[in-house]
C-alpha cells in the first residue's frame, strides 16, 4: 500500500472524546466484541481526563484521524519498575500498512523509556493473526506460558462482599 501522507502522533485532549469512542467501537467491531462496549463519552472523560486512570494518543495522517492507542501504567515487582500497558491499539483499515501502527508503538516505546518503565506489554486475541505477526516483526514475544484471569460483574460483586 502506498503511503498516504505524514504521520503525526498527538496526546488526546478532552475535546477528542467522541473520536476516542468511535475508535473504541471500531476496534470492538473488528474484534467481534461490539456487544461488550458500554463506555460512554462521559465515563471516558471521567477516567481519562479527570481521574487520569489511563492516557490516549491519536495518530493522524496529514489531518485525518487514522488510529489510536490507549494505555496506562502497571508495575513489575520483579523489576521494581513501572511498566506501560497498552490496553487498545487500532488503525483504520484504509491506513493499515502505512506505518501508523508502527508509529503508535514506537511513540509508546519511547514514552516507556522516558518514564523509566521496564516493560511495554499488551494482550492480543489468539485468532488475530495479522496483529500477532505485526507485533512479532516489532520484536514482541508472546507470553504463552501465562493465562489471563478476569473477574467482572456479579462475580466481582460477590468477591468484594
Amino acid at each position: 500500500m502506498e503511503n498516504k501522507g505524514k504521520i503525526k502522533i498527538v496526546q488526546a485532549r478532552e475535546g477528542d472524546i467522541s473520536l476516542i469512542l468511535v475508535f473504541i467501537k471500531a476496534l470492538a467491531e473488528y474484534e467481534k466484541l461490539s456487544d461488550q462496549v458500554v463506555a460512554t463519552e462521559e465515563t471516558l472523560k471521567e477516567c481519562l481526563f479527570r481521574k487520569k486512570y489511563a492516557e490516549c494518543v491519536l495518530a493522524y495522517v496529514d489531518d485525518t484521524p487514522a488510529g489510536f492507542a490507549l494505555f496506562f501504567h502497571n508495575f513489575s515487582t520483579f523489576l521494581g519498575k513501572p511498566g506501560l500497558y497498552l490496553e487498545d491499539l487500532f488503525v483504520k483499515p484504509e491506513f493499515r500498512g502505512n506505518g501508523v501502527g508502527k508509529a503508535l508503538l514506537r511513540h509508546l516505546a519511547k514514552l516507556a523509556k522516558e518514564r523509566g518503565c521496564g516493560r511495554f506489554e499488551w494482550w492480543v486475541l489468539d485468532w488475530n493473526t495479522p496483529s500477532i505477526e505485526f507485533y512479532k516483526k516489532m520484536g514482541a514475544v508472546a507470553m504463552d506460558e501465562w493465562t489471563v484471569f478476569r473477574i467482572t460483574g456479579p462475580a466481582l460483586d460477590k468477591l468484594a462482599r
